[in-house]
């Protein structure tokens, strides 16, 4: 290898910004590199992962012994190769993994600059364990989370013990405060209705140097927000939305009043007269292990697809 071509290999490596844009390929196919601030799907899966515990439907029977790599619980993650930083909006079941995926493509450290929670419920938050000294006894790792989750850790253990030994470091964000991370990335949470048993809900509204996104992985039903998810759709390039369940087929051993999600075929027909442009901007994501959208392949995932929507997926990165 000459030297010219070495200095180019070794650029592309050494470098935050050797990430993969997955919809740029050059015309041999080689996937182009891209050095911007940009958002990588983590997970898009409901709380309990998928297979699910005590799951012994079609939907899960095979991964318990095939287990599909890509089905990670919901998280996303964020880099500004600018600044070589990285930060993980949710801290779920999966972060160890999780976190190494995001340090392959920025920072390169076994954690990233903030982890940003949405609220307690397990799939959100659970993955702080792994940061106490049981585990990698991490130091100050910044976390951000609203008043009422920033309690919840301080007050109940194990979480507390995160605190006392300084393995976490606690930030409060409020309710439309934007947090400037980076030059060139900022964060605003915003509150959601949802069960909120030892937590507010928040949503997040990530602002980059060309291009915004919405992510809101749990929300009740569209009509019990104080705003409009089609205003604030048309004020965002990308919108990473709450699609846990497809349609009420899916939970006929549940009382739905104790989880009232909107459902994908709801949040369809919500944009269903809307130009393509705005539904391409709707990214399904945080899907139960019953909801057929998470194989790629089901006639669900076809539907969605044909109606100019989109599903995310895991690794699946998004320029900002």
């Amino acid at each position: 290898m000459n030297i010219i071509k070495l200095f180019i290999l070794s650029f592309i490596l050494m470098g935050c910004g050797s990430v993969q844009n997955n919809t740029n390929k050059t015309e041999t196919g080689k996937v182009e590199f891209t050095i911007k601030p940009s958002i990588i799907v983590l997970g898009n899966v409901q709380d309990g992962g998928s297979p699910h515990i005590g799951c012994n439907k079609k939907c899960c029977k095979e991964l318990f012994t095939n287990p599909d790599k890509n089905r990670m619980v919901t998280s996303l993650g964020l880099i500004d190769p600018t600044e070589n930083k990285s930060w993980i909006i949710e801290a779920s079941p999966d972060y160890p993994r999780q976190a190494k995926i995001l340090s392959n493509y920025c920072n390169y450290n076994e954690n990233p600059n903030g982890i940003f929670l949405t609220h307690a419920h397990i799939g959100h938050y659970a993955g702080l364990m792994y940061l106490g000294k049981e585990s990698l006894n991490a130091s100050n790792i910044p976390v951000y989370a609203m008043t009422r989750m920033k309690g919840f850790l301080i007050q109940n253990g194990p979480w507390s013990q995160l605190v006392n030994l300084k393995n976490i470091k606690l930030n409060n964000i409020d309710h439309l405060q934007k947090s400037t991370i980076s030059k060139n990335i900022s964060i605003t949470p915003f509150l959601v209705p949802h069960r909120d048993e030892f937590s507010e809900t928040v949503g997040y509204k990530i602002t980059g140097p060309s291009k915004s996104a919405l992510f809101i992985p749990d929300i009740d039903k569209w009509s019990k927000w104080n705003k409009s998810i089609i205003d604030e759709i048309k004020n965002v390039d990308i919108a990473f939305i709450d699609a846990t369940f497809y349609d009420k087929n899916e939970i006929n051993n549940r009382d739905i009043s104790e989880i009232p999600h909107p459902f994908v075929i709801e949040t369809m027909a919500l944009f269903n007269e809307f130009p393509l442009q705005e539904k391409q901007k709707i990214h399904f994501i945080h899907m139960n292990h019953t909801n057929p959208l998470l194989d790629s392949t089901s006639n669900e995932s076809k539907i969605v697809l044909s109606k100019g929507f989109n599903i995310a997926r895991a690794f699946q990165i998004i320029e900002l």
